[in-house]
């Protein structure tokens, strides 16, 4: 049986109708090399396919109703992959902040960074730049590009941070929180992160949103990113809303939430 078929198959022991759709999506878009190797391309050539997906994704995301979509770009260990690979990447980056600017300034939707966005080629940083200050306005939805990011290291040079301010008396040690620390990290204009997919048929989130995906449904898809379309991400949102989310309590506890809620 396909794996994708066990994974997002929407839950017939729950009724969806009361429940939410997931405030925040991330997806980790995996596959590109391998697509574009199986049909004897090279793997530079996948990325670009891959990029068809991304505006896809966008536009469906913001038809469905989802307020934050997240999406893996390039890690912090990408830069170790072969420079001609990497080249193509920060290519495809610039062309997708010049190409899309009216499109997502005409869906509403803002554009931010998490991440390292000064480890950017600076004409590629200018692009990002250029599109975040001109989409700032956006209310429609929140798209956030990962570039050299990796959650291990976002964490590192939040903590770095207050350390440094609790050293030179700025602030108390006892002051700082989890809320302290996530001020620091470059995600923290983002909610927690309610659903997470990862295509490309690997089973691990790879150092991506560590913290923010601590109560994340996981969806994990065989297909390629270059074939992920909008019925995928129907049927994940799906998935997630047959999903009972506890959050570390008891299903008595959440109904009786809901009732005090109601009442």
């Amino acid at each position: 049986m396909n794996l994708s078929a066990i994974l997002i198959e929407p839950s017939m022991a729950n009724s969806t109708d009361s429940r939410p759709l997931p405030r925040h999506v991330a997806i980790i878009m995996d596959g590109n090399g391998r697509w574009a190797t199986a049909r004897g391309q090279v793997r530079w050539e996948g990325h670009s396919a891959g990029a068809r997906s991304v505006r896809h994704t966008v536009e469906a995301a913001r038809t469905f109703g989802v307020e934050y979509l997240t999406l893996y770009a390039f890690s912090v260990n990408n830069w170790n992959r072969p420079r001609i690979e990497v080249d193509a990447l920060m290519r495809l980056l610039s062309h997708f902040a010049q190409r899309e600017q009216a499109e997502l300034i005409r869906q509403g939707i803002r554009v931010r960074v998490v991440g390292r966005l000064e480890d950017l080629p600076s004409s590629v940083r200018r692009s990002l730049e250029g599109l975040v200050a001109a989409t700032a306005h956006g209310q429609g939805m929140t798209l956030s590009l990962a570039l050299s990011y990796g959650a291990r290291t976002d964490l590192v040079s939040a903590m770095k941070s207050l350390a440094e301010d609790a050293k030179n008396g700025r602030i108390d040690p006892r002051d700082i929180t989890e809320e302290a620390l996530r001020a620091r990290m470059s995600s923290n204009y983002l909610p927690d992160v309610d659903l997470l997919i990862r295509t490309g048929g690997e089973s691990r989130i790879s150092d991506f949103l560590l913290f923010e995906a601590a109560y994340a449904e996981l969806c994990f898809l065989d297909v390629m990113w270059p074939e992920f379309d909008e019925s995928h991400l129907e049927a994940a949102i799906q998935r997630y809303m047959g999903v009972e989310r506890r959050f570390g309590l008891t299903s008595e506890q959440v109904e009786i939430g809901k009732l005090a809620d109601v009442g």
